[in-house]
């Protein structure tokens, strides 16, 4: 039985196991820590593989025990294995790998859009520093003093980390307030990024790749409420309207070496055109590959397992139905005293799916990242009628202002 390798199987990556199974392949995982961070815990199902290999430091070490199991491919599961899995693939499986020179590109959002620029298209302008004086003097010479301002960790996810500055904000709280603190992937940020406020659509291309070529997953447009995610909706596949904002994504992936697995893209559509937000180089997290199956009848790891196994990939996709997900949201943080109302949620006529995390007696924090969303949960909307998932989403959101906290 051939083998398939899956660095840090958590978050999505828990659903690459049973779907490798299903298709004769052998599911082994690597994991690049002796245990998963907190945020991962709750989604590591070990006991889904046939073998579980601890990375101990030993890149060379760890590549020859897994090219002694011969793989059909060694993919990460989410973002903490990234880096692992692009050290170990060139070393086990050159002819499945991504370009080992621009590794650093693909995990780090500083070189992520270096990367971009180095390839001529247009990026975010921004600066990664360690200095807020040297982030001072670059604020006055882009002339974005007094605007807004987005700061960030160079390496995190789920908008760990991510805070607004409103127009002449204080930038330097948010600066020092991320500097040298470890984040929720349990790395230190020993930079921090300060980058434009982007203006426009936030859309997010999924897609699979293999010998450098991209094929298109999904399209979804997100909602947000500045830096904090509200809903999702999924979008027709249509290679003409969107050839602006597809053929940017080809090229940024282009531009970070991807050429094998699974990418998550983030793109603002501006309006001086498409502008990368990030690469997640990985899976489309918090399950959404499950959803993805409703939508369109496909999805990452269904793309990533039928090739693995021989299988034809199409290019693009069709929009079975109109699918949404809403995030839930708190304002502020307390104890919830009536989190039982949430789950009338199942009563929705479009009503695909809920996970409602909280319960009564819970104490919440006002929503502040996608993490902190996730902790209570979200709902995910499926209905032919457009009209009916907006009435069903406003009921969500009333539901949400009838929560007692305190």
């Amino acid at each position: 039985m051939k083998v398939a390798v899956v660095v840090d199987p958590y978050s999505s990556g828990n659903m690459l196991a049973p779907a490798f199974r299903e298709a004769g392949l052998m599911p082994v995982a690597v994991t690049s820590t002796p245990e998963p961070s907190e945020v991962y815990a709750a989604s590591y199902r070990p006991e889904d593989f046939d073998a579980v290999i601890t990375h101990d430091g030993d890149v060379a070490r760890t590549a020859e025990v897994l090219a002694g199991l011969d793989p059909v491919c060694v993919l990460p599961g989410t973002e903490c294995g990234v880096e692992l899995a692009d050290l170990l693939a060139p070393l086990v499986l050159p002819e499945r790998c991504n370009t080992p020179e621009l590794a650093a590109a693909r995990r780090h959002k500083g070189a992520m859009q270096e990367a971009l620029v180095a390839a001529g298209l247009p990026t975010v302008r921004q600066i990664c520093t360690d200095s807020a004086e040297e982030a001072e003097a670059w604020i006055a010479r882009e002339g974005l003093a007094g605007r807004p301002l987005i700061v960030k960790p160079p390496k995190s996810a789920g908008t760990d980390g991510v805070t607004l500055i409103g127009p002449g904000g204080d930038w330097r709280r948010a600066f020092s307030g991320l500097l040298h603190q470890r984040n929720k992937l349990d790395l230190v940020n020993d930079q921090v990024l300060v980058q434009e406020y982007l203006v426009g659509t936030e859309h997010v291309v999924d897609t699979f790749s293999h010998d450098g070529r991209h094929t298109v997953v999904d399209i979804c447009r997100y909602r947000k409420r500045g830096t904090v995610y509200d809903s999702m909706d999924w979008l027709p596949y249509d290679p003409v309207g969107d050839a602006e904002l597809l053929d940017y994504t080809s090229a940024a992936l282009d531009a970070l070496g991807v050429r094998f697995g699974a990418a998550h893209t983030e793109v603002m559509m501006t309006a001086e055109g498409p502008r990368l937000i990030e690469t997640g180089v990985r899976l489309h997290g918090g399950g959404q590959p499950r959803f993805c199956r409703v939508a369109t009848g496909d999805s990452q790891v269904d793309r990533t397992v039928r090739y693995c196994a021989g299988g034809d990939i199409p290019l693009g996709y069709t929009l079975g139905q109109q699918m949404r997900v809403v995030f839930l949201l708190v304002t502020r943080s307390g104890v919830v005293r009536n989190a039982e109302i949430l789950e009338r949620v199942a009563d929705l006529p479009s009503h695909h799916f809920h996970a409602v995390e909280v319960r009564t007696g819970d104490l919440v924090r006002a929503t502040d990242d996608l993490f902190a969303s996730l902790a209570l949960g979200f709902v995910v909307l499926a209905h032919p009628e457009p009209a009916v998932l907006e009435a069903d989403y406003a009921a969500i959101r009333e539901l949400e202002r009838e929560l007692v906290i305190g």
